[in-house]
């Protein structure tokens, strides 16, 4: 297995790890709701979980029903 002769400095590692950068979220508003969320991500208004502006799940109770 190859291992390097020398030592790398520190100059070279930073170099190398330029590319590394954080990247902030990426926010959109769903045209259904009016509401922001994350891109790609299911999210919850009043009891019902979009997906791309179609209701996922409806967790909101049923007129009539007892407890």
């Amino acid at each position: 297995m190859p291992n390097p002769k020398r030592r790398h400095s520190q100059q070279r590692g930073a170099k190398r790890r330029t590319h590394y950068k954080a990247e902030a979220e990426t926010w959109t508003v769903d045209s259904v709701t009016g509401e922001s969320h994350l891109r790609h991500r299911a999210h919850w208004v009043e009891d019902k979980l979009y997906y791309r502006g179609k209701v996922v799940v409806d967790n909101a109770p049923v007129e009539g029903e007892k407890k």
